[in-house]
């Protein structure tokens, strides 16, 4: 139903508007040379609109841009600062460690550690914890453990799941075989060599694979979201935890995006039992900060493995792993940002933003659908949702994606860069929300209607 020859007419029209409105972030960007692709992540390329934004300020559900425009923010950092840009109590407590008490680094142990431990296991059910920096490090770290303790090789993943930068996840399904995913940089070895795939929703599909008896674990998203969110079908969590306990097979769940479902994640609000849970970015209110956590059976049959070195050669993320500052930072953001209520009200935003977005959708006839999870939505161009990481995949419109995000921030609202996902913070508004809703008819609108876009 979309005119391409319009979408790109109008496409056009707002990269042209986006670059006129912003000269000191192009200005930024164009002296970068030192930079590898010109910014401090190669992935801040992702931008529709041909350059980033640079940053000047953040707080709460705001950010204001180098050229002095401000956001509302439903991309909160791609989840990192789902508790909004510096919380009043993170910022207090980054504050005390790191001036007043000092020693963010000192690779001594503080009584935070253990409230974070004990309340992590409150919320996400499993007993023991460490700590890295990123969700990927925690990841890596707790395959390296599984395959020790299972002596399997194999870790099975979703097809087009996100696990952050971790090897083994990189693979997918194309006409039914298993395949490094386009794009892959560097791969040590051949991915089939160290993993196999299934794709989400898909029991029969993951049986196949269990049966070869090679698999340590599955390491798997409750909802896939980095492709797009992906929801379970009736009983899929369920089959899977049956089917890796008949195989043998630890279950890892990663709730480094799927937080947004609830305080314990999708493991808590959906009453699921995984063997390992791993998370990372919104813990430490933007402060980097991630963990993982174990059963205690396993905690403990890892313990009394003989031959396994867990201090010198075990360690991931190296020394700053658990520092006191991340630590103090995590403790804050959980015990006082992201709480009980706060997720209630998160997730109340979320329905309201998603009835707006969809009522505008049925509008305009639109064959697209939107998709919550917890204090997350998304439109995708497909009617109805995708059920697999490949159908997500293939929903992909990059051309209508980039319009849909310049338009909006050229009016002041900024999405997940990635894909066309809203977060919402403890300090977003319902006003914004609706801002939105104004803005995406508008997007829609001139989409639709068959005047001159110029």
């Amino acid at each position: 139903m979309i005119d391409r020859d319009r979408l790109g007419a109008l496409l056009r029209r707002e990269r042209a508007a986006f670059a006129a409105r912003n000269p000191r972030s192009r200005a930024e960007y164009d002296r970068a040379g030192h930079l590898f692709g010109r910014v401090p992540m190669t992935w801040m390329n992702k931008a529709a609109a041909g350059f980033p934004l640079y940053l000047a300020a953040a707080r709460g559900a705001l950010v204001t841009d180098l050229d002095g425009h401000e956001y509302t923010d439903f991309s909160l950092g791609d989840t990192a600062a789902m508790a909004g840009h510096s919380p009043e109590p993170v910022v207090a407590a980054v504050r005390e460690r790191f001036d007043t008490l000092g020693g963010a680094c000192a690779m001594l142990p503080t009584p935070d550690a253990a409230w974070v431990g004990a309340e992590l296991t409150r919320r996400f059910g499993v007993t023991r914890w460490s700590f890295a920096l990123t969700a990927t490090d925690a990841n890596r770290w707790a395959i390296r453990l599984l395959r020790a303790l299972s002596g399997r090789p194999k870790i099975l993943f979703n097809s087009y799941c996100y696990h952050g930068s971790v090897d083994e996840s990189l693979i997918v399904l194309e006409a039914g075989q298993a395949r490094s995913r386009e794009g892959n940089v560097g791969a040590p070895v051949d991915v089939t060599t160290t993993s196999r795939v299934a794709e989400y929703n898909d029991l029969d599909g993951l049986e196949r694979e269990l049966a070869h008896g090679d698999v340590a674990a599955v390491v798997m998203e409750p909802a896939l979201t980095n492709i797009g969110i992906v929801l379970p079908e009736p009983g899929y969590l369920a089959g899977v935890r049956r089917l890796t306990r008949q195989y043998g097979t630890y279950l890892v769940n990663d709730e480094t995006h799927t937080f947004c479902a609830g305080p314990g994640g999708a493991t808590g609000a959906w009453g699921l039992e995984p063997d390992v849970v791993t998370i990372g970015k919104a813990i430490g209110g933007g402060i980097p900060a991630a963990a993982y956590g174990l059963s205690e059976e396993m905690a403990t049959a890892i313990e009394r493995m003989e031959g396994l070195d867990l201090i010198d050669m075990g360690g991931v993320g190296g020394t700053l792993a658990g520092n006191a500052l991340s630590i103090a930072a995590t403790r804050a953001t959980l015990e006082h940002v992201l709480t009980d209520p706060t997720f209630r009200k998160m997730s109340d935003l979320a329905q309201h933003f998603q009835q707006g977005t969809q009522k505008i959708i049925d509008a305009n006839q639109l064959q697209w659908s939107v998709t919550r999870l917890g204090a997350r939505v998304e439109y995708r161009f497909a009617k109805p949702a995708p059920r697999t990481g490949t159908e997500a995949n293939q929903a992909t419109d990059a051309e209508l994606e980039d319009y849909l995000h310049v338009y909006l921030a050229n009016r002041g609202i900024l999405l997940t860069p990635f894909h066309n996902m809203a977060l919402m913070s403890p300090a977003t508004t319902t006003a914004q929300i609706e801002h939105h809703e104004r803005v995406f008819a508008d997007a829609v609108g001139e989409l639709t209607e068959h005047t001159d876009p110029s």
